[in-house]
């Protein structure tokens, strides 16, 4: 669905999602630094990255783990791939990439492009499994960039531990019931669980959820 100018949206809010792009063949055209923060990305995500370009900086020249084509981009390539980048310095490719991408069903981002966009890219902040993105619709990336610096400073690598704790938590609730989703959840996680994990104290906090979910005296912890 081809995006419209944000400022009159038709089609209301983008729908969020996290893709599952490892082993998939990701198609980058350009070869320059907005290029390269591009393909970093998705080479963490797993993705099998192809760069048409006709020149690369360095960091994408000397990248063994990505396959580069010295060329510019042939009209309705990015069909042969399930993502593609326009991140190139000439609008009217950047464009053509889009409608390529467009008859091919196949989701293409035009960076800083937004009337050329299928999907947009949010800020994230990464800690451990834990990711939190900000959007603003394309309308701001700068403002994204902040909020992500702001949360940077609040959620730290202790969130990410307690993260493991409670997906402990999960499996243990899930061999004993059959099932994770039992009542309780929404008011197992408070401050105290969060001092328990920077401490150092996961078994206490793994404790203090099961107490919470009502289940510390019929489920016996596996220790992992």
């Amino acid at each position: 669905m081809r995006a419209t100018p944000v400022s009159a949206p038709v089609y209301g809010s983008p729908y969020p999602v996290n893709l599952d792009l490892a082993g998939r063949r990701v198609l980058v055209v350009g070869g320059g630094r907005v290029a390269a923060q591009k393909v970093a990305g998705l080479r963490r995500a797993g993705a099998v990255v192809t760069v048409v370009a006709p020149t690369a900086v360095p960091e994408l020249a000397a990248d063994d783990s990505v396959r580069w084509h010295r060329r510019e981009y042939r009209r309705g390539e990015v069909a042969s791939y399930r993502l593609g980048i326009a991140a190139t310095d000439d609008p009217a490719v950047n464009a053509q990439i889009a409608r390529d991408g467009d008859a091919a069903n196949v989701f293409v981002n035009s960076a800083d492009d937004p009337a050329n966009c299928s999907f947009i890219l949010p800020s994230v902040v990464t800690r451990g499994d834990l990711q939190i993105t900000v959007s603003t619709n394309g309308r701001s990336p700068a403002m994204s960039k902040w909020a992500r610096r702001r949360l940077e400073q609040i959620f730290t690598d202790t969130h990410a531990r307690l993260l493991d704790v409670l997906s402990e938590a999960r499996d243990v609730v899930r061999r004993h019931h059959g099932t994770s989703e039992v009542p309780g959840w929404d008011d197992v996680i408070d401050d105290r669980l969060l001092e328990l994990v920077a401490d150092g104290r996961d078994a206490d906090a793994l404790d203090r959820i099961l107490a919470a979910l009502g289940s510390d005296q019929i489920i016996e912890r596996s220790v992992t």
